[in-house]
């Protein structure tokens, strides 16, 4: 749950970096950070915090180059630390090189304990120090050669950017299960990143996205493309980015974000009517579904909810005097949109089940007369372990508690879930085959999880 963007070949590679990174800043708000090269050295900057407050001028300007990676990091359960920040930067035996990777190596930690045994000093907790200990022990006879030999040892989900004092590389794990994309500038300079909306920013033409398994090595100008390891049996484009996580005014994945969104809305509506006088949305993430559900079932939408967007990372939070305090600073309710009304409230998703309890009282305590929650997605029930933070299986409602108990638990009037066979035709993948949607089937892709749904993590 992380972004990542690189370019090569342009005289303000920092400057562009920070401005791709900025644009992928949803991605990740824990930190930040960029590594530039200018042909001989690596330079690196990396802070806990956003983009907009660490990069200022000075440290741009101390970050000298022609090519430069850079990465914003989400926040995840005990790996919070600036030793976690990307890139990792390394000095070893071969020369200099840098990494950032979005995504989640699900045998890192046997590969880290194996790398111990042999000696290995570890300086973090992140899956992706894994990759450089075993890049910089092969033997191979060229650096791609080295990099290809680590990663066939990994298994999971990796998009990855290196950054050498020549070269840039990008790699996707061959199942696909996070995004990279390519662009190329005017002046061309070649650009990659999770996201299009990143190109689209520093108004650079989307060439293609990388396949699944795919090699990139940008060096002197020149682009290679290589496809060095064993095909996965099937895909597994991680659904959730549709669903959530990625911008909606990307394509991801050959698909507008936004449209695709919308088109959860609409088969939510076929499947889950409800008898109402206006539809709204938890925003942001849940406006285009909402619209969506608004068109197919010809109920208005409405503004209910309205999101602040100046919510810092840390308050202080009174102890009793203000229920629901956390909800409260992010969402407020428009009494005079709500009031009278039964409400269809759409929403992304239902994790533990707190948040929507919140926000149903919210509503009913504005006014609406009823609230109907319509989720655009199938329930949560299993942990992502490819690079999305999701909780235990333990702390998953829908793990543990039919439809039914949820709706009176989240005091909703009724409750109703996208079906899985909906959620494939959305994304037109009737038969949901070049996607994964391990977190609400629980049917893992890769080897080690196949076999168990209970898998040690290290931090992404």
């Amino acid at each position: 749950m992380c972004g990542i963007f690189g370019i090569v070949g342009h005289g303000e590679a920092s400057n562009l970096t920070y401005l791709g990174l900025h644009a992928l800043q949803h991605r990740g708000q824990e930190s930040a950070g960029i590594v530039a090269s200018d042909g001989n050295t690596l330079r690196a900057h990396r802070q806990m915090g956003l983009v907009a407050d660490i990069f200022t001028a000075p440290v741009i300007e101390g970050l000298p180059g022609k090519a430069a990676i850079g990465h914003v990091r989400y926040s995840t359960a005990g790996g919070s630390g600036i030793k976690n920040a990307q890139p990792l930067f390394v000095n070893y035996a071969g020369g200099q090189f840098s990494i950032a990777h979005n995504g989640n190596l699900v045998n890192a930690v046997e590969l880290k304990a194996e790398l111990e045994a042999e000696g290995a000093l570890f300086q973090s907790d992140a899956d992706t120090e894994v990759v450089m200990h075993l890049l910089a022990r092969s033997k191979q006879p060229t650096f791609e050669a080295r990099l290809v030999e680590a990663l066939r040892r990994v298994e999971g989900a990796y998009s990855i950017l290196l950054l050498t004092e020549d070269k840039l590389i990008a790699v996707r794990d061959p199942n696909g299960f996070r995004p990279l994309v390519l662009g190329k500038m005017k002046e061309g300079a070649y650009v990659l990143a999770s996201e299009t909306t990143a190109l689209d920013l520093i108004e650079a033409e989307i060439v293609r996205e990388l396949e699944p398994g795919e090699l990139v090595v940008i060096e002197n100008g020149v682009l290679r493309s290589s496809m060095p390891f064993k095909p996965a049996p099937r895909l597994g484009r991680c659904i959730f980015e549709h669903v959530y996580f990625a911008k909606p005014d990307s394509v991801l994945f050959g698909s507008s974000v936004y449209e695709v969104r919308k088109r959860l809305g609409m088969q939510l509506a076929r499947e889950q009517p409800a008898e109402a006088d206006l539809v709204i949305a938890v925003p942001d993430s849940g406006v285009p579904a909402a619209i969506g559900f608004s068109q197919a079932s010809g109920i208005p939408y409405d503004v209910g909810l309205i999101r602040s967007h100046y919510v810092g990372r840390t308050f202080i939070e009174p102890q009793q005097s203000i229920r629901h305090f956390g909800v409260k600073l992010k969402l407020s309710a428009v009494r005079q949109v709500l009031k009278g009304k039964r409400v269809v409230v759409v929403d992304d998703s239902i994790v533990r089940g707190t948040t929507s309890r919140k926000i149903v009282k919210m509503l009913k305590a504005a006014g609406a007369v009823e609230v109907h929650l319509r989720i655009s997605s199938p329930p949560t029930q299993w942990p992502c372990y490819y690079g999305i933070d999701t909780p235990s299986r333990t702390e998953l409602i829908a793990a543990s508690h039919t439809t039914e108990e949820i709706a009176k638990y989240v005091t909703a009037d009724s409750l109703g879930y996208l079906s899985l066979e909906g959620l494939g035709t959305a994304v037109e993948d009737p038969k949901r085959s070049t996607y994964c949607t391990a977190c609400f089937s629980g049917q893992y892709l890769t080897d080690k999880l196949s076999q168990s749904a209970g898998a040690t993590k290290l931090s992404a």
